[in-house]
């Protein structure tokens, strides 16, 4: 499962077609668009429509870095652990 996605913008002057992975619509190479990869995984990468992953994130099934991160538990300052040492 993938816990957070990597999201930039992409432009292309090649004359490419994909398939957006969200809506299964075709994404011309030249039009406005994302590239997406599971957890920075390059490998993986897939081009998506902007509104698609625009509307995946206001859903919550397409998280960022940042949007995954503000979940994770804190660790404790520095102040706090130094404190706890005494």
């Amino acid at each position: 499962m993938t816990e957070w996605w990597a999201v930039r913008r992409a432009h292309s002057r090649k004359p490419a077609t994909y398939t957006c992975p969200l809506c299964g619509q075709r994404l011309h190479a030249m039009s406005e668009h994302v590239v997406i990869a599971p957890e920075n995984d390059a490998e993986r990468r897939r081009h998506a429509h902007t509104e698609c992953v625009g509307r995946a994130r206001k859903a919550g099934t397409l998280k960022t870095y940042d949007d995954w991160r503000a979940t994770q538990p804190r660790r404790p300052g520095f102040l706090q652990r130094y404190l706890r040492r005494r």
